[in-house]
């Protein structure tokens, strides 16, 4: 399974949101490879074998995986009010995404030393 093909068996009512949060990853991580893993989309450094970004359709919720504590240590005041697990960031309506939020976060990835 490639991501477009993960993409068109998602729920309708959550697709717009996770089109959009795909394409966010494509643009803001450079250098990284996108993939599937664990039955989700992953986002791989190059050259790495580990992801740093996932992000998948659940059952209850949208998620997006960070796996960076450097980058979570470094937004932990914006990432408060959210309903945040050890790595997963869960949004329960698609509608309230906070894309901002993701924005940076990926951003902030994206410029942290690989490792």
């Amino acid at each position: 399974m490639d991501v477009a093909t993960y993409l068109a068996e998602v729920p309708e009512a959550r697709r717009e949101a996770l089109v959009r949060l795909r394409e966010l990853c494509l643009e803001e991580l450079t250098g990284f490879e996108e993939g599937i893993a664990y039955g989700m989309p992953v986002y791989v450094r190059a050259g790495a074998t580990d992801g740093e970004i996932a992000w998948a359709n659940q059952k209850q919720y949208i998620s997006f995986y960070l796996m960076r504590t450097d980058v979570r240590d470094a937004f932990a005041d914006r990432l408060a009010p959210h309903d945040m697990g050890k790595v997963c960031l869960r949004f329960r309506n698609p509608a309230k995404v906070d894309f901002d939020l993701l924005r940076d976060l990926l951003r902030a990835t994206a410029t942290a030393t690989a490792g």
